[in-house]
């Protein structure tokens, strides 16, 4: 599917999608408790599917309706030998699932598409290593058999928090203490936060000091109603379509989220973007913006729609600590300075910094390419809506995999998005 975008005026209310980083947590921890659970407000995109279609391997039963999902946990998580579970793209289902599989002692084969099998798990291969546990990572898949020892882990916590969160939420199932240190750098720490939550909302609860996680050997997940969150990470897009166009209001963004994307109201606020907040709706309005230093170590989704951002602010943007975006759907480093060159911005990069600077942006003499990647197409339509220019985003179907309605939305709110091919 290709959109052509064509300049408009953009002015409405949208509402927040589900957040997915706490969807996958719901579904899986529903799935661990015994007994029926509910989740609501689920947006069914690749990824939630993807980790919907895993736990049914574990061997819960599911049914799904417009945005929810009943889940029967069973008595005893347990997988047949040689499974094979399809993550599509989704790293988090492939990383939280890695551990819990193991718990079912099974020989378990994990799969998936794009650059999936090429993000590291060289975490787990380690860490599997010290505990005796079969662990195998080749292009074509991960192979495990387990089951995790109760006792002490050590975490590198400078890869991905998705490692962490995996042991969280598999070591409960021992039935005996366990404690995860995670050595420092501890980044995306915000996103283990999300799991606690999560854990505690199904029964589970796990005492943190510092960077040390202890689980009771008598703590076991219980069935739970839980309705998911508005997810800061994709209102991200629209919040700096309204920074730059004005007219737009996000609702749905709980304010004492713990998710680590609820920053990009301080960035915006820090570059002079104007906005109100009434309960979960806040309302921007088009502002004079300058550029700033942004860490992006703990909020690394919002690196494609910040390079955007900075080219609407005068001076100069510089996004930090920004390495793990080459190892995400795409290098999102160099797709996006592909794609921000075509529309004449100004961009350039080392292996762990980003620096945009203020551009006049121009039509594309040839069309955007997503990159098969979800947040280079939203952001991408956000800098050409912004800039007032056309431009046609080829393979846009790559939104599906974390907000399938995203044109939608943007054409509710006067956004011209027309599809094709």
């Amino acid at each position: 599917m290709n959109v052509r975008l064509t300049p408009s005026e953009v002015r409405g209310t949208v509402t927040a999608p589900p957040s997915k980083s706490m969807a996958h947590r719901a579904i899986l921890c529903a799935a661990l408790a015994p007994g029926r659970s509910r989740v609501d407000n689920l947006a069914f995109s690749q990824d939630i599917l993807a980790t919907l279609n895993a736990v049914r391997a574990l061997g819960a039963r599911v049914e799904t309706g417009d945005s929810w999902a009943v889940i029967d946990g069973p008595q005893r998580i347990a997988a047949q030998d040689g499974v094979c579970v399809d993550c599509a793209e989704s790293g988090s289902t492939l990383r939280f699932l890695i551990p819990v599989f193991a718990q079912t002692g099974a020989d378990v084969r994990f799969t998936g598409r794009g650059r999936l099998l090429e993000r590291p798990q060289n975490v787990y291969e380690q860490l599997f290593a010290e505990k005796g546990i079969a662990f195998t990572h080749t292009p074509a898949e991960v192979r495990v058999r387990g089951p995790l020892p109760a006792g002490e882990y050590e975490v590198d916590g400078g890869v991905s928090s998705q490692f962490i969160t995996g042991l969280l939420l598999a070591l409960p199932l021992c039935g005996a203490p366990c404690r995860v240190t995670v050595r420092p750098p501890f980044e995306s720490r915000s996103y283990v936060g999300l799991t606690l939550r999560a854990m505690a909302d199904f029964g589970v609860h796990v005492s943190e000091c510092g960077n040390t996680y202890s689980i009771n050997g008598n703590e076991k997940y219980v069935s739970a109603n839980h309705t998911v969150e508005g997810d800061y990470s994709q209102a991200a897009f629209f919040a700096v379509l309204g920074a730059v166009c004005g007219g737009v209001t996000v609702r749905g963004l709980r304010e004492d989220s713990l998710q680590g994307d609820r920053v990009i109201l301080d960035i915006l606020a820090r570059c002079g973007a104007s906005f109100t907040r009434e309960g979960d709706a806040v309302h921007f309005e088009k502002s004079r913006l300058h550029g700033a230093r942004i860490d992006i170590a703990d909020c690394p989704d919002l690196g494609p729609i910040l390079m955007v951002l900075g080219l609407f602010c005068e001076g100069e943007t510089v996004l930090e600590n920004a390495a793990r975006l080459r190892v995400k759907e795409s290098d999102r480093i160099a797709a996006m300075e592909a794609e921000i060159r075509k529309l004449g911005g100004q961009i350039t990069s080392d292996e762990n910094t980003v620096t945009v600077r203020a551009s006049r942006l121009h039509a594309p003499d040839t069309a955007l390419d997503s990159h098969n990647d979800h947040r280079v197409v939203m952001a991408m339509a956000v800098a050409a809506l912004g800039a007032g220019v056309p431009a046609v985003i080829e393979n846009a179907q790559a939104v599906a995999k974390s907000y399938p309605d995203f044109f939608d939305v943007l054409r509710s709110i006067g956004g011209k998005a027309e599809e094709h091919g």
